[in-house]
């Protein structure tokens, strides 16, 4: 072809490409109001091309209002300062609602470049808010006199926090400092988005093919066609295939009986981000570690852990620890009882063998079926996810007066999720609720609740919220519809306390409302949740068999009643290995120098954890604490346990759906979000401190 040839049609591709693009940004949804239902965000004309450009111009907006505050030549007041911090960057945080929920729950290789590609920005922006003296300035002034200001409870809270977050930020460094703060920042911002991006790549690769039928020997035939499917989708034909999201593997280490394939799947699963290639994490964990004690102590902290536990419940590692020692002495003494059942059983069949980790699930199943005669898939028909979803939406009817209109004509985020309307009982709107339960590659494992927009009020104007929850349980087969294990009937109602927690919200300002609370305060909505998935009243609304439509038997609730604290030595101390293993790294007092496996075991060995049991999570796919938000904070899920074995209480002594309890949590729990120091809030509802003695009697630990 000759070359002026070549270079017209570049030249023309070029233009299209232009003209394509020019068309694209003039169209872009995030720069105009959503024309959809409720202002949901318009997902299906959303495209990659849309998200730097409105992030930049975002953060631009928000640099010209924080222009406007310092420079406003009147004193500073909470309206035009502190208010108007807070309403500094509507765009931004439109923009970025929709991106970190989709790159959450439907990432993809464009969006990841992106991630990385805006981290720095988004790092430097913070950082020049925090460490912008004048600003600081204006806010110090308001927090000094915070006494004479008439401030409403909520506005004294704002002003307080604003404050405390200017502090934490830097704002008070030595000018030598605060370029070095900033790196670290930006660096951690980087290094936590690959910590993650790991994870989720190393458990997309992994695939256990199984060839022959023998060797499924032990499994439901629901469980097999699942894993037909899954070879099917990974383009293998007429065989099986398992991988390490949890709805796969879980079934698999329960119930099959080839000890060979458990032990190649289950250590497939905890060497995650431990296999010296390129989605290595080793070398994450160490810079992770070591850049989160220099930022601390560069504020002034002894180590990350006394920076962030100051704001939680718990305010000092000596708390946390001492609490987490007594809970971890008390549950090793049950998983050792536990241990000796199972080995018991081993000995009995003529094992001869010792029970190693991958044996756990699988000789607990029996110890089960022996103790109290349940078998997980006796139970399972009875939960199909439809069924348990109306099962929920029924509780949230009984205690609150909500009502929940499946729509059809929203958007959504994925095709695979569900909206629904919520409303008040006299049909007041309340918010808006997706639903997406089942894993993909584009979605990261475990459960979460998410907003796309928090609930407030804009200049007298009501905001209502738009919440997510995200899953990843057991998908449909051709044969069946999606039966759930009452493991993820119980990891449904905990994401939905969340959702309540982010739907009843009644706050004026949209850092303090919702989920906007202390980690360790957090949990109690989601936690309080499971104790009703169990109760018998319930599981005759919910737990209906698939094919017949005839509710659970009086004798299989008498069973899983019996069993609920089956196994709770084994699940708590799996749990506090983790959240000891968190402590340990966000303790130290020097830079990390040994291999996160050398740590890890050291810290396994001074807790005196059992070779049978291995942590809930290892350090190089621990995504809470190495790319979420739960640093120095994953001790919260029992933290937060002893509330809600103690909040629940007083259900017990009510009733379960009794409405003048109902209403005391609703008021005091779930629609003041962060407003208030969450001690007095529990104490508001509960009358006095929770009683930790609840949650070891549900556990069965005394």
């Amino acid at each position: 072809m000759h070359k002026q040839t070549i270079l017209l049609l570049f030249a023309l591709l070029l233009g299209m490409s232009a003209c394509k693009t020019d068309n694209e940004m003039n169209t872009n949804p995030f720069f105009s109001e959503y024309e959809t239902p409720f202002g949901i965000a318009p997902f299906n004309k959303i495209k990659s091309v849309h998200y730097l450009p409105a992030f930049e111009a975002g953060i631009k907006e928000q640099q010209e209002n924080i222009k406007k505050i310092v420079e406003n030549s009147e004193e500073p007041t909470f309206e035009n300062t502190v208010e108007a911090l807070e309403y500094s960057r509507p765009l931004l945080t439109k923009v970025s609602n929709v991106f970190y929920n989709l790159t959450g729950a439907n990432t993809n290789d464009e969006l990841k470049e992106i991630a990385k590609e805006i981290a720095p920005m988004l790092s430097k922006q913070n950082d020049d808010i925090y460490l912008n003296e004048d600003l600081f300035g204006r806010i110090k002034v308001l927090y000094d006199k915070k006494n004479e200001l008439e401030l409403t409870a909520e506005q004294a809270m704002l002003l307080e926090k604003k404050y405390e977050a200017f502090v934490r930020g830097g704002a008070n460094l030595p000018a030598e400092s605060k370029d070095e703060f900033r790196k670290i920042n930006e660096e951690l911002a980087l290094l936590t988005l690959k910590f993650g991006d790991n994870v989720l790549n190393e458990t997309n690769d992994y695939v256990m093919i199984v060839d022959k039928e023998a060797d499924l020997a032990g499994l439901t035939k629901g469980q097999i066609d699942a894993a037909a499917k899954t070879a099917q989708e990974k383009g293998y034909k007429d065989k099986w295939a398992f991988t390490t999201q949890r709805p796969s593997i879980t079934p698999f280490l329960q119930n099959s009986s080839n000890r060979a394939l458990r032990e190649k799947l289950f250590k497939a699963y905890i060497n995650r981000g431990d296999n010296g290639n390129e989605y290595d994490n080793n070398d994450n964990i160490k810079k992770i570690v070591s850049l989160r004690l220099k930022r601390a102590q560069l504020l002034g902290y002894d180590n990350h852990a006394a920076f962030i536990l100051e704001k939680n419940m718990a305010k000092t590692p000596e708390t946390v620890n001492e609490k987490l020692a007594f809970l971890m002495e008390k549950s090793l003494k049950v998983a050792q009882q536990e241990l000796a059942d199972m080995q018991k059983i081993i000995d009995a069949e003529g094992g001869g063998f010792k029970l190693e980790p991958w044996d756990w699930w699988y000789y607990s199943e029996k110890v089960k079926k022996q103790k109290f005669d349940l078998d997980e898939s006796d139970i399972r028909p009875y939960f199909e996810l439809k069924n348990v979803v109306d099962g929920i939406l029924y509780t949230a009817n009984q205690l609150y007066g909500l009502q929940f209109e499946k729509r059809d004509d929203l958007p959504i985020p994925h095709p695979d999720a569900i909206s629904f309307e919520v409303k008040e009982a006299d049909g007041t709107h309340v918010g808006v609720l997706f639903m997406d339960f089942h894993p993909r590659a584009s979605k990261r494992g475990g459960a979460w609740m998410n907003s796309y927009r928090k609930q407030q009020v804009i200049n007298g104007r009501a905001v209502t919220p738009i919440i997510t929850m995200v899953c990843n349980f057991t998908s449909a087969t051709k044969d069946t519809p999606a039966l759930l294990s009452f493991d993820e009937v119980s990891t449904l109602f905990h994401e939905f306390g969340h959702a309540l927690h982010g739907l009843l919200s009644n706050c004026q300002y949209a850092s303090l409302s919702g989920t906007a609370v202390p980690r360790d305060f957090v949990e109690l909505p989601s936690q309080i949740m499971e104790h009703w998935a169990a109760r018998p009243e319930l599981l005759r609304v919910y737990g209906k068999h698939y094919q017949t439509g005839e509710v659970i038997p009086d004798e299989l609730i008498v069973k899983i009643q019996n069993s609920a604290k089956f196994n709770q030595g084994f699940i708590t101390t799996e749990y506090l290995a983790a959240a000891i293993l968190d402590m340990d790294y966000h303790t130290l007092t020097q830079a990390l120098q040994t291999n996160p496996n050398t740590f890890e075991q050291e810290s396994f060995t001074r807790m005196n954890l059992i070779p049978e049991i291995v942590s809930r999570y290892r350090s190089t796919y621990f995504n809470h604490i190495f790319s979420g938000g739960y640093s120095a904070g994953y001790y919260a899920y029992i933290w937060s346990a002893i509330l809600d074995s103690d909040a629940f209480q007083a259900f017990r002594e009510n009733g379960i759906f009794d409405q003048e309890t109902a209403t005391k949590f609703r008021k005091n729990i779930l629609e003041r979000g962060g407003t208030e120091d969450p001690m007095i809030l529990y104490k508001k509802f509960r009358g006095a401190e929770p009683d930790e003695k609840a949650l070891l009697k549900d556990r069965g630990l005394i």
